[in-house]
């Protein structure tokens, strides 16, 4: 389609998807351990350092929930904020870095897209699988916070999905930076003005209740907000309060970040 509408069409997908993430697999399975290793150590080293270091001088912390206020252990209040980041984390970064290595540097999707592969399938794809290198992510480190006995809840069962749809929102909002980066250096105002900040605005550290009414109220539309909203009473053995307004804030995140991304991403082909 010629003219600017054409980049903002609807996404033309189907399950040609699946071969290229199955080759980004089969690419990494050959990394597997080291990158595994990587993506743990550092939300690990802040568990330890802030949840149990600052965690002895702070004690208890007050949460706000459904069922009123609770008083839990530090550690335990920043593993299951820090969960959130780490998905994000590592969505982000396989979606901008090594997305950008095989779309602009290895020229891997032009090479694909010489197959009957379409630009949206691999735009998808990708996607997916920085989203699977998230869950994926946030599964060793929960079994690690499991076997430290920080939290035992039946309920982080439904932790998972949750974080597994953290993945793909971010994964969406960084397709969206990928495409329109030149290098690699371009990825720092993305995690310098977006994701730091958020990170310090979305509940991870400190409850959102310490936070200013009008930073309160652009924090709680935060994607990463959301995210620890749903996933921090699971670890309290407790519901969510207004999950169907969180998942809405992904879902329109993810949504819009995908069709946003794959816009984007078709002009840079077309030019």
């Amino acid at each position: 389609m010629k003219g600017g509408l054409g980049i903002w069409r609807a996404p033309r997908l189907s399950l040609r998807f699946w071969p290229v993430f199955l080759r980004n697999l089969l690419v990494w399975r050959k990394l597997a351990i080291p990158s595994l290793v990587g993506n743990i150590a550092e939300p690990l080293m802040w568990l330890v350092a802030f949840g149990y270091g600052l965690g002895a001088l702070v004690g208890q912390v007050v949460v706000v929930g459904e069922a009123g206020s609770t008083q839990v252990p530090y550690i335990l209040f920043l593993a299951s904020g820090s969960i959130c980041m780490s998905a994000m984390n590592a969505a982000s970064f396989e979606a901008l870095y090594s997305a950008f290595s095989r779309m602009h540097v290895q020229k891997t999707w032009d090479g694909i897209m010489n197959a009957p592969v379409r630009l949206d399938d691999i735009v998808l794809a990708e996607m997916l699988w920085a989203a699977f290198k998230a869950i994926f992510t946030v599964t060793a480190i929960l079994g690690v916070m499991l076997a430290l006995g920080i939290s035992h809840s039946p309920k982080l069962l439904l932790a998972w999905p949750v974080l597994l749809g953290v993945g793909i929102t971010f994964s969406s909002l960084a397709l969206v930076v990928n495409a329109l980066a030149k290098g690699y250096d371009f990825f720092t105002y993305y995690f310098t003005l977006f994701l730091t900040p958020m990170m310090f605005l979305s509940g991870i550290f400190f409850p959102l209740e310490q936070l200013p009414p009008l930073v309160r109220m652009v924090a709680d539309w935060l994607p990463l907000s959301s995210a620890v909203e749903l996933v921090r009473p699971l670890f309290l053995d407790q519901w969510p309060a207004k999950p169907l307004r969180h998942a809405l804030v992904l879902l329109v995140y993810a949504v819009g970040g995908f069709w946003i991304a794959l816009a984007l991403t078709r002009k840079r082909f077309r030019g």
